[in-house]
């Protein structure tokens, strides 16, 4: 790792320049920062961020994105520091337990004193951001945290939507740390289906469009509201534009003038679980590594936590670890330790550093610092290259154990033992397909016949296997040519559902050979689910009917599903009894009828989107304003997603995550990209964006992104200093 780091290191002193910064509590220098920066807000409120250095163009964009939705950004840093109790109560003890397991105040603090100059530079310029921010709008009352530290952005470097570090579950951490034992409550039907969260991304390469151009669709399938759109310039080279994370300083999934990247939730296997041996001894608690008994570090860990009074009080946890990892549970008379990537400072460069490299060698360059653990990349440059790239964090481990599961921690042979080089990884460069993809299915379908092959790679290299997603991406793409900005954004909506290729037929099958009063009950809907095309539209009726009976047998088959170690879908088409079927399309025909009046009701009246207040938890309503949505949940295999259920009070469905920022680019002399964003960009209801985007949202009208310095400004509002 080192020789990758001095690697990097002559790259990097060539993007970046070193400048002087604010000082960290001094308001007049955060007004002099602040009359450095320049934000434009266009029409759609969308923030183009810009300053003459790197760290002037930080201070701008967290303060933008202050403007838009503070409470966001503060959330997003009580959960990261594990800080949540201290809003919310002692119910969210566990959760911040989870998180403090790994962060550490004090170890960040000396990683931020750790940190390369020109890194501290952007996390100062990020709290002096955010503090001037606060120091401006006295109506603006945290909950918690009332002053930013630099070393706090240490705590959040990976724009995902959940971590690693939420596979670790919150009731076990209580039973164990606090002998407090929770049961998961049996969901009812209406809720037991929950939407794999997930994402698409293509990269099409000049052989395969109109214009010889690279294409790269941005498809993120996250929580509503979770980024912010933006434009963050500078004079050091930054010039970056798509999607960021609350409170972070980096844009996630974007693309600057010459290169784009998409990122997706990856099925690879980064976490493991190691089942300890613990042996008392008197005066010492040690556990079993081979022939050694190793002892067993104690952590002392405080956490407060706000009182039904509104005052704060503590609890103290003494918290273990073994060199695998934090102690999360016990199994009998085990301790199971969690081991994840925990390389703070070398994720938070990797985050920043991949916005300003402008070829797929600079992008690689960067990638070799390896501490992405969670996210497959689909590239796309200007220079008509394309990358499906694997996570760069894999440990390399031995195949004989089962890593899915726990695995013997006293075994030194289930150990750890280091790092996969990049080459190692399964990716796939400039196919000679022309088109490359990932729906966060597994890599050896990417790119068709040019695909990574299974068999050459190590079985936790995926644990996602195909979905109906991916077999839907392959289908737009393969054979396909002459893509344009508008094909693409065509193929990304295309209405097909090919989960009910294979579900319908099954149906058919049971229906065939069922009673004669079941035939007669289920007749109409059958012939109904026979003759449709499997293609969702906000009329269609067969849609409804099909996604209910889909959810009514999803309910069915997972529990079975979970203990034969199958995924539902699987076991939906392959294991699930007939009689489940058919008992499950009768359970949605009566759901519908009793709830709309009629089992033929239009998707459209049923599928909604709503945004009525800008809390992060939202509540609905059937009796309110929304917009109907034609694309469903992505598990029934639409690359549209829309995750959406009925919530207490309703019968409608509402969305609350799926298709969230949207973008078309294409990497031509000069950059062109379509865009769209859930709802708005503030996340202040009343505010003119906070849902002025919701009706192109639904229909996938993607509008045009304002990128150049011409286009900024014949569409700018308000052009202003941050505070000033």
């Amino acid at each position: 790792m080192q020789r990758v780091a001095l690697a990097v290191l002559a790259w990097i002193a060539a993007v970046l320049v070193l400048a002087p910064t604010a000082a960290l509590s001094d308001p007049a220098a955060w007004r002099a920062q602040a009359a450095r920066v320049t934000i434009t807000r266009d029409a759609w409120g969308i923030a183009h961020v810009r300053g003459p250095t790197d760290a002037d163009a930080v201070f701008g964009m967290i303060y933008a994105q202050a403007e838009d939705d503070f409470n966001r950004v503060e959330t997003n840093y009580l959960t990261a520091l594990g800080r949540t109790a201290e809003a919310e109560g002692e119910k969210a003890i566990w959760q911040d337990l989870r998180a403090r397991l790994y962060v550490d105040p004090e170890d960040l603090k000396a990683k931020y004193q750790q940190s390369p100059d020109w890194m501290r530079r952007l996390m100062d310029a990020w709290a002096a951001g955010l503090n001037h921010y606060l120091a401006t709008h006295p109506q603006v009352k945290p909950r918690v945290i009332t002053r930013f530290e630099p070393w706090m952005a240490l705590s959040f470097t990976e724009g995902s939507i959940g971590g690693d570090i939420e596979r670790i579950e919150p009731e076990g951490l209580a039973a164990f740390y606090g002998g407090v034992k929770t049961a998961r409550l049996a969901a009812p039907m209406e809720v037991a289906f929950r939407d794999p969260p997930g994402s698409n991304g293509i990269a099409l390469s000049p052989k395969v469009t109109r214009d010889g151009h690279a294409l790269l669709l941005i498809n993120p399938h996250t929580s509503f509201f979770f980024r912010s759109e933006m434009q963050v310039t500078s004079g050091e080279g930054l010039n970056v534009y798509g999607a960021a994370t609350w409170g972070q300083f980096f844009i996630y999934q974007g693309f600057n003038d010459r290169a784009g990247w998409m990122h997706t939730s990856s099925g690879v296997d980064v976490v493991d679980e190691f089942a300890e041996t613990i042996v008392r001894t008197p005066g010492a608690l040690m556990y079993r590594h081979g022939p050694e008994a190793r002892p067993v570090t104690v952590k002392p860990v405080t956490l407060a936590y706000r009182t039904a009074e509104g005052g704060l009080k503590t609890r103290t946890f003494q918290t273990y670890h073994t060199h695998h990892g934090p102690i999360v549970r016990a199994e009998g008379d085990r301790w199971i330790a969690f081991s994840m990537m925990h390389r703070p400072i070398e994720a938070l460069q990797q985050s920043f550093l991949r916005t300003k490299a402008r070829s797929l060698a600079e992008f690689l360059k960067v990638a070799e610092l390896q501490a992405n653990s969670s996210n497959n990349t689909l590239f796309a440059d200007a220079d008509g290259r394309t990358a499906y790239l694997h996570p760069q964090f894999v440990p390399r481990r031995d195949d004989r154990f089962d890593y899915s599961k726990p695995v013997d921690g006293s075994d030194p042979a289930t150990d750890w033992r280091g790092v996969h080089p990049l080459a190692e990884l399964p990716q796939v460069i400039d196919p000679r397909a022309g088109w490359v993809y990932n729906a966060n299915d597994w890599p050896y379908a990417a790119a068709g016949a040019d695909s990574p092959r299974r068999e050459v790679f190590s079985r936790y290299m995926d644990d996602a296997g195909p979905t109906p997603r991916g077999v839907h991406a392959v289908r737009v793409l393969e054979g396909k040519s002459g893509f344009t900005v508008e094909s693409l954004r065509a193929a990304a909506y295309d209405p097909d559902l090919p989960a009910f290729d294979r579900l319908i037929p099954r149906l058919i099958e049971a229906f065939d050979a069922a009673a004669p009063e079941t035939r007669a009950r289920l007749a109409e809907q059958v012939a109904a689910l026979k003759g449709w095309d499997r293609r969702w539209s906000a009329t269609s009726t067969e849609t409804s009917l099909a996604v209910f009976w889909a959810e009514a047998l999803h309910a069915r088959a997972a529990p079975l599903a979970k203990t034969s170690g199958l995924k539902p879908f699987e076991y939906m088409v392959e294991r699930i009894a007939p009689t489940e079927h058919l008992a499950a399309l009768a359970e949605a025909s009566d759901r519908l009828v009793a709830d709309f009046g009629n089992w033929k009701t239009p998707w459209g009246e049923i599928n909604r989107f709503q945004r009525l207040s800008g809390d992060i938890v939202q509540a609905f309503r059937d009796d309110g304003p929304s917009t109907a949505v034609p694309f469903t949940a992505g598990a029934w295999g639409s690359l549209a997603s829309f995750a959406s259920r009925r919530y207490p009070g309703t019968k409608r469905y509402y969305g609350t995550s799926g298709n969230s920022f949207v973008a078309v680019v294409e990497f031509g002399p000069r950059v062109r990209a379509v865009a769209i964003n859930a709802g708005g960009q503030s996340g202040r209801a009343g505010d003119p964006h906070f849902n002025d985007q919701a009706e192109r949202y639904a229909r996938g009208d993607l509008r045009e992104v304002w990128f150049h310095p011409d286009q900024v400004a014949a569409n700018a509002v308000r052009t202003y200093r941050p505070g000033l």
